[in-house]
């Protein structure tokens, strides 16, 4: 059987060059996320300041319980977006545990080194320096003066040393004095010999690093980006699977139909069903192990451009260990021979049965349920809000493009019927064939029609969804700052700076800024959510949130102020008390005070300084908004201060809206070229099932040559049925991601009408319309180059 499988491979090219092709692409892609998987759950990294301990207390993770839909408890773990602290009187605990000779805090200290923002430390260990001296990372000799500030006050230190790793490190006792957290710290270092698990009970609630685990508490941030690049590249190699699936089942199934005569003539000699199905598995696992020889050394490479573009754009830390994804590659290979099996078993039971009325029943059935789940959520969509809203919308895509999958053969036929008479009236004879054609082969375009729809709907609707969020976060910002001046520097400015600024004559008001984020319950899990904290005393003076309920001026350290993306997400409204998590994981409950629109430009959580002070990672505020009273020139009006204070300058609210414009466009490039890929491989799909739709009519062509259709009767009759099937796919696409694009963008924006750029809608019609007539006709011309005697006597 394997003789004749491979005999049969090389016999008919079209369809294996097809799914290898699909095979090849989905190894390589399945291979780039896999390596980002393997490097997230093999994330280690060897201590530097923990070098010397024997054991890290820390807490960077929140881990939230829950109750699942069948009433079991479950639990979640997110990253804390300030990074976790643990209390400085844990030290004492820790301390009476028999066998620990030393507990050290270890804070971290954002500090400015000229002009140049860099991490400060307290030394663990033998401090060989006093309190007015540090060891740096520069390239600075023992003896030399540096200038340091630190919360906005600057004050020179003497270098009693150099060392390898980068930063400043201080005496214990001085970092803890310049502690942006009071009474907590980042890690506790602990050293001697003890019981680990008496450490664990003394730590109870906090986890206790040992060995090389201390790396990860070393580097959270290291931790938190692991986390990123498992769920990305677990969520996006998913969908992945699943579009390989989709393409080999269809690239087989419609081999194997083309194939009936040849395996009803091996059924007639006494094959038995397996073994025909064995002669399809052993083609496709040819062909798998063929596509995983080519995929592999692709997605190798395309897993270091990846890689490499995260590090550039921010999204990975620099010195991240990368794995080349040599565990990946033998679970990539498995995965993809597993689904080519399958879908090859299917494909090979579907096409060798005949046509059954009661399989077609069953089809409609089916089709007709997800097209009532399609409207299902097309209401759940409309009557919610929030997150459940969006997933909903995202759900509609996929059960819209399968609905049309189960019910592609009646569209196919309506399509023909309704397209009939035009076909005739642009064709003529031509478009006669080309109608008659369809209704007779509308079972046998069901792939070529889904997978068109599915690249016009991931194209259409994914895509210019990322377009939507950037343009609506850019209008929300622009239109949402009514400060005359930002004042930036730096470090970012302490929270003193706004009350400086509000009491200099020509100044109507100042309100500081502080980016953080705060961890909310999310169903049965949590998830953290971007916030602000600000000054709230002139907040609506210098920022418009475009409040929909309640009042920013009850904004206070008791309260909060909420997106309504956020609101219809949770239910919470105005003078409800919600329980959240600051973004250090200390837990705070908190009174709804407003409820506004501008979420995703400022956040989807408002709440005031004195709320997250002690709380956030740094104390300094990321900029000052400034408003002038009326007539005044504010630049003048600031210009004392701005002397007194070199490393602060005042720009246009304009430049923090480009900044912000910049920082979506590097955030949004992973999405981007995820789901580029995506649309891409649907694209392939689509060019496989066509290319090889089009090779298998030669006989279908030749007998028409013979009955007296010329060549070009013959060109135009199939250009006739693809400008068909093409303009049925561009009109059902096109509807499934309108119908998407409009219920995710109202959800988050409000808007009925999204934002669709017109060039690249163009280009979305003008790629689909290439690759229906392209993968056609080429193929097609190359059929009728074979005389038509020669074609009919060929195999099927």
């Amino acid at each position: 059987m394997t003789r004749l499988a491979l005999r049969s491979l090389r016999h008919r090219p079209g369809t294996a060059v097809a799914t290898l092709v699909a095979l090849t692409a989905g190894v390589a892609i399945l291979l780039a996320m896999g390596s980002l998987v393997e490097s997230g759950l093999r994330f280690s990294v060897a201590p530097d300041r923990y070098a010397a301990a024997d054991a890290v207390v820390a807490r960077p993770d929140l881990t939230v319980t829950g109750t699942d839909l069948d009433g079991s408890a479950t639990t979640s773990t997110v990253a804390l977006p300030e990074g976790g602290t643990v209390p400085l009187d844990l030290a004492d605990r820790l301390r009476a545990v028999p066998g620990v000779t030393a507990v050290v805090p270890d804070v971290t200290i954002p500090v400015v080194a000229g002009g140049v923002p860099v991490s400060g430390h307290g030394w663990i260990g033998a401090a060989p320096f006093g309190d007015d001296e540090v060891l740096v990372s520069a390239a600075l000799r023992p003896g030399d003066t540096i200038e340091l500030t630190v919360g906005g006050v600057a004050r020179r230190y003497r270098v009693s040393g150099v060392v390898d790793g980068p930063g400043v490190y201080f005496t214990t006792a001085r970092a803890l004095a310049l502690n942006p957290r009071p009474g907590r710290a980042d890690a506790l270092a602990v050293t001697g010999r003890f019981d680990p698990a008496e450490l664990q009970r003394a730590a109870a609630g906090f986890e206790v690093y040992r060995g090389a685990a201390r790396g990860r508490a070393e580097h959270p941030e290291g931790a938190r980006a692991a986390a990123v690049l498992v769920e990305v590249g677990a969520a996006f190699g998913g969908y992945v699977v699943l579009l390989v699936g989709f393409v080999v089942a269809g690239t087989v199934g419609l081999a194997v139909r083309q194939r009936r005569r040849e395996l009803a003539v091996l059924r007639a000699v006494a094959a038995t069903r397996g073994q025909v199905r064995r002669l399809v598995l052993v083609e496709v696992a040819a062909l798998g192990l063929a596509g995983a020889a080519l995929g592999l050394p692709l997605g190798w490479l395309a897993g270091r451009w990846v890689r490499a573009g995260l590090v550039e754009r921010g999204a990975v830390p620099a010195g991240f260990p990368f794995r080349d994804g040599l565990l990946a590659a033998p679970a990539v290979v498995a995965t993809v021979l597993l689904v080519a099996a399958v879908a090859a078993v299917v494909g090979a039971r579907r096409a060798g049965r005949p046509p059954a009325r009661a399989r077609g029943r069953v089809r409609a059935g089916f089709g007709l349920a997800a097209l009532a789940g399609a409207a299902a959520l097309v209401v759940v969509t409309a009557v919610t809000g929030g997150t459940t809203a969006i997933a909903s919308a995202t759900g509609l895509l996929y059960l819209l493009v399968l609905a049309v999958a189960l019910l592609a053969p009646w569209i196919n036929a309506g399509a023909a019927r309704l397209l009939g008479p035009s076909l005739r009236r642009l064709w003529g004879a031509a478009g006669r064939l080309a109608a008659a054609n369809l209704r007779a082969n509308a079972r046998g375009t069901v792939t070529v029609l889904t997978a068109l729809v599915l690249a016009v709907g991931l194209g259409g609707s994914v895509w210019f969804l990322q377009d939507n969020l950037e343009r609506e976060t850019v209008a929300q910002h622009r239109a949402g700052t009514v400060a005359s001046l930002a004042v930036v520097a730096p470090g970012g400015l302490p929270p003193s700076a706004a009350e400086e600024l509000r009491r200099l004559p020509g100044v109507a008001a100042a309100t500081g800024v502080h980016r953080t984020a705060v961890v909310v319950r999310v169903l049965d899990g949590a998830e953290p959510v971007p916030a602000q904290a600000v000054d709230p005393l002139d907040l609506p003076s210098t920022l418009d949130l475009r409040v929909r309920r309640g009042s920013l001026a009850g904004l206070d350290a008791t309260s909060v102020a909420v997106s309504s993306l956020q609101a219809s997400t949770h239910g919470w409204d105005v003078g409800d008390q919600v329980s959240l998590w600051l973004g250090d994981g200390t837990p705070a409950r908190l009174r709804v005070a407003a409820v506004y629109d501008r979420g995703l430009a400022f956040g989807d959580v408002t709440l005031a300084r004195a709320t997250v002070a002690g709380h956030t990672a740094t104390p300094m505020d990321d900029h000052v908004l400034v408003r002038a009273t009326p007539g005044t020139d504010a630049r003048a009006a600031l210009s004392g201060w701005l002397a007194a204070h070199p490393a602060a300058t005042a720009t246009p609210p304009g430049t923090l809206t480009a900044v912000l414009a910049t920082d979506l466009a590097v955030s949004a490039w992973l999405n981007r070229l995820l789901i580029a890929v995506l649309i891409g491989f649907a694209a392939l799909a689509s060019a496989n099932t066509m290319v090889v739709a089009a090779l298998s009519r030669s006989r279908e062509l030749a007998l028409l040559r013979l009955a007296g259709a010329s060549r070009g009767q013959t060109r135009r009759m199939v250009h006739a049925e693809q400008t068909a099937l093409l303009g049925t796919a561009l009109v059902l696409g096109g509807a499934i991601a309108a119908l998407t694009l409009t219920s995710v963008v109202y959800t988050l924006t409000g808007r009925l009408v999204p934002y669709v750029p017109w060039p690249a809608y163009a280009t979305v019609l003008a790629g689909a319309a290439a690759l229906a007539l392209g993968t056609t006709i080429l193929p097609v011309a190359h059929l009728l180059r074979t005389p038509p005697i020669r074609a009919v006597a060929s195999k099927e």
